[in-house]
């Protein structure tokens, strides 16, 4: 579950994470009354106005700016709020902003004792231990760090076992190339983050910039935070964070319905039982010529209603030329997903208008077979993947 700037701040605020102020409105009337707060607050003159979407890049489309007085306050957040942000990381259309972050301004005019470094706290897989991953080269994109300079990115692994070591923190001060005060407050918030990460049950921290400012005091003036799905029933507070406004609103409809559905620019949907099969099934399309549209698993329970439910779901998307159903009669029998798709087409009638094949194998996958073919529906089965594939490739012909 991915949250706004605001959230992830609140939550490394509550670990002890020195963080840039800042308080999220949703009007241009409200951000000034932020900025009047902030000031009384913090003393500072200027104000930061960020856009609140789940996307990196907001300040190459437009949506970060800064205001140096009320009034451009007020302008600005009147220009962000209800715009279409288009980022690298957002589609053409760009994403719907519907609320800002005024945030303190933590940049002195004419200041070089400033230096920003990035730094993430993530999981590597490879080794099943979390990482911490930091550079010098603060506030650019890491993927053009990496391209261009990877000496200039360092990685620490933590192993499980032990936690986050304090010489780890002192190697991370110091490969930043730190020294004095701003060393030590470096050390802190290091140890700091890494607690924030474990101990919110997060996939992913990533601050970018990290701020040392003039006077060595170490600050996160970004923040995205990932938080794991698996988790939130332990998690109601952060739960409650979710901004469903910003999600794909298919996702969202299918989550609801207990599918598990990840929407994608294909013209083939699929409807499978498994992730794994799911998985070949989509590099099946790919081998047929098609591009998957979505990955749906159904799970082991197939009936009627969820097979109506995943087609409802599929046929959402306008892109849809064909739908390959393809399903592993193991806890599931195959003749009862095959009579689910017969009754589930009858209901639907009209509203099903590309082309479906059927894989069904397993258990009674003969009859199941049988029940598709004698249905008198526009329906073709298939018992082989390499069958299934070429129906496929004729449908998209």
């Amino acid at each position: 579950m991915n949250l706004h700037e605001y959230q992830g701040k609140e939550i490394l605020n509550s670990f002890g994470v020195r963080i840039q102020r800042g308080i999220v409105a949703q009007t241009a009337d409200e951000a000034v009354a932020a900025a009047k707060k902030l000031t009384e607050d913090t003393g500072t003159g200027w104000h930061v106005i960020k856009a609140q979407v789940h996307a990196g890049g907001r300040g190459k489309g437009g949506g970060v700016k800064l205001a140096k007085n009320l009034d451009q306050v007020k302008e600005i957040a009147g220009q962000i709020i209800g715009m279409d942000l288009v980022t690298p990381q957002t589609s053409a259309e760009g994403k719907r902003v519907h609320q800002v972050l005024v945030a303190e301004d933590v940049y002195y005019p004419g200041d070089s004792e400033t230096s920003e470094f990035y730094m993430s706290v993530l999981l590597n897989r490879a080794t099943g231990k979390n990482m911490i991953m930091y550079s010098t080269e603060g506030g650019m994109d890491i993927e053009e760090v990496a391209e261009k300079t990877p000496h200039l990115i360092f990685t620490e692994e933590i192993d499980p076992a032990t936690g986050l070591l304090p010489f780890q923190t002192r190697k991370i001060a110091f490969n930043l190339g730190l020294s004095g005060k701003a060393f030590k407050e470096m050390t802190k918030f290091v140890a700091a983050l890494y607690t924030a990460y474990v101990e919110s049950d997060s996939s992913l921290f990533e601050i970018n910039p990290v701020l040392k400012t003039s006077d060595d005091l170490i600050m996160a003036v970004d923040a995205k935070v990932t938080i794991d799905d698996n988790a939130l029933y332990r998690r109601k507070d952060y739960a409650s964070m979710r901004d469903l406004r910003e999600e794909n609103e298919i996702e969202v409809e299918a989550n609801a319905l207990g599918l598990n559905y990840v929407d994608l620019d294909g013209n083939v949907g699929c409807m499978v039982n498994g992730a794994g099969l799911a998985m070949a099934t989509m590099d099946l399309i790919k081998m047929s010529g098609g591009e998957p549209a979505n990955f749906l698993d159904v799970g082991g329970t197939a009936d009627a209603k969820r097979v109506e439910e995943a087609f409802r779901i599929i046929l959402k998307d306008p892109n849809v030329k064909a739908i390959l159903i393809n399903i592993f009669g193991g806890i599931v029998r195959c003749d009862r997903v095959a009579q689910g798709v017969v009754d589930a087409y009858k209901n639907m009638g009209d509203a099903i208008n590309v082309p479906i094949i059927v894989r069904l194998q397993g258990t009674n996958a003969d009859i199941a077979k049988e029940l598709i073919d004698n249905s008198g529906l526009d329906v073709l089965s298939a018992t082989a993947f390499k069958e299934a594939a070429d129906k496929v490739k004729a449908v998209l012909a």
